[in-house]
Parts: C-alpha cells; sequence; structure tokens
C-alpha cells in the first residue's frame, strides 16, 4: 500500500480519472490518503479523515512513507483558522496559500512537517474540539461563499462541504456527503428540540437526502445553496424570502454531540 499527502492549497478529486470529470469532491492541504490504484497520470485514493474515493492527478501531491501515514493519522487534529493564509518554506522562503480548514502536520511552535520538510505556519489554528457555540460562529466564516459542486473552501463550496468543514475546524468528525452525515448522530423530533449548529437534511421527492445546512437560533439555518447564506426554516424546509416559497423539503434533524 502507498500513501500520499497534499502540498497544495487544494487539489480536485475526480470520480474518474479524467480532466474533465465530475469535481466529487477536493483534497485540502495537508490532507492524507491512501493509493489504492495509480496509472500514467492518476492515482485513486481513499481519504484518511472521511474515507471518501476518488481520483487525483499524479502531478498534485507527494508520496509519503507508511510510518508518516501511520503516525499523522493518529495526531491530534491541527488546522488553519483563517479564510486564506500562507505556509512558507523555512529553506527556500517560497509562500503557499491555504485555504480555512487545511491540515497542518505534525504542529508545533509555528512549525509544521510536511513529510520531512520543515514549513513555518503563523497565523490561526484551531486544534480543540469545540462547543456548538463556535460551530456558529465558524459557519459565519463562510457566508456569501459561492456554490460548487464538490467544493471544501469559502472559494467554493456545496452543502455537505460546508458543513462537514465547519464541524472539522471545530474538531468534530463528518462524512462527506449529505446523505452519509444524515446516517450519523441522533434523530431530533421537531425544531424546537433543536440547537444552534445542530444540523438539519432535506430530500427530494424520491426521498434521497440531497442537502445539509447548520441550524441558527429563531428557526435560521445557514446552508450552500448558490451561495452560503441564511435563510428561514419550519417544519416544512427551508423558505427563502427572495423568492417567496420553500426550497427545500425537511426530512430530519439531526444533533451529532
Amino acid at each position: 500500500m502507498n500513501y500520499g499527502i497534499c502540498n497544495l492549497s487544494n487539489i480536485p478529486l475526480r470520480a474518474e480519472p479524467n480532466d474533465r470529470s465530475e469535481l466529487i469532491s477536493q483534497v485540502l492541504f495537508g490532507e492524507s490518503f491512501k493509493i489504492i490504484e495509480t496509472s500514467k497520470q492518476w492515482s485513486k485514493i481513499t481519504l484518511a479523515f472521511d474515507g471518501y474515493i476518488g481520483w487525483i492527478d499524479n502531478k498534485q501531491y507527494i508520496e509519503t512513507s507508511d510510518a508518516y501515514y501511520k503516525e499523522l493519522s493518529n495526531a491530534p487534529l491541527v488546522v488553519s483558522n483563517e479564510l486564506v493564509d500562507f505556509i512558507e518554506d523555512i529553506t527556500t522562503h517560497e509562500l503557499i496559500a491555504i485555504p480555512l480548514g487545511s491540515r497542518l502536520p505534525f504542529y508545533a511552535k509555528k512549525t509544521l512537517n510536511l513529510n520531512g520538510k520543515k514549513l513555518r505556519f503563523e497565523g490561526a489554528t484551531s486544534r480543540k474540539i469545540a462547543s456548538k457555540e463556535n460551530i456558529v460562529k465558524t459557519a459565519y466564516m463562510y457566508i456569501n461563499a459561492p456554490f460548487l459542486w464538490g467544493g471544501k473552501t469559502p472559494f467554493g463550496i456545496d452543502c455537505s462541504g460546508f458543513t462537514q468543514m465547519v464541524y472539522k475546524i471545530n474538531g468534530h468528525k463528518l462524512l462527506r456527503d449529505a446523505s452519509q452525515q444524515a446516517t450519523q448522530g441522533e434523530v431530533l423530533s421537531f425544531i424546537e428540540e433543536s440547537e444552534p449548529g445542530d444540523l438539519a437534511f432535506f430530500d427530494n421527492k424520491d426521498g434521497e437526502i440531497i442537502h445539509a445546512g447548520i441550524i441558527l437560533a429563531n428557526n435560521y439555518i445557514i446552508h450552500a445553496s448558490g451561495k452560503v447564506r441564511i435563510d428561514r426554516l419550519d417544519q416544512s424546509g427551508i423558505y427563502n424570502a427572495e423568492l417567496r416559497r420553500h426550497t427545500h423539503a425537511l426530512r430530519v434533524i439531526k444533533k451529532m454531540f
């Protein structure tokens, strides 16, 4: 088994080994993975954080040793906590821009270890399991981020990428897709039982869960639809005041912790 880590700001994770293939997610700086299949140009990987599987370009990552991968998998999760920040190569002084929620491998005393290379990071970090109050504060950092199918950054994000990243920054692990996330946590019967920071999931006419958002106080929800936005939430679903109609049908409310 081979292993790798993302050494760029973020790279596309595609459904098939083709530049024109669907973007199904992104691999952010510092995220590690198992390499389960390789070709001349592409590698099929499984992300360590959530087990998501897809294809990445061989030119957009570096391989790591088995020992490094396993040690990193067991190390505390430390992530960047600004919309965008910079990593500096201590030797060459080259800069790498990284988006909110990027992992900082083995971060200590403003340095990190990227497969043996020492890099400097002096920005804000998040490294502990935080409260639901902090979940809400982090969610607001993504406000107005444009919707991007498969996206995980403030420059483009989808609904489940948004909920996953907000929870990840606060030390909690969610799966990647909305339908997967809906299998986690404890079911709540009514909106009134929920707290700001809990999750709401929405389905289509076939009963398939296709959307997720983070519940706010006073029957509001923040979610990625066109952009990360705030709308009303009631027992029917999400009500968009601009469109004067419900846009998403409520399926279930979940308490994740």
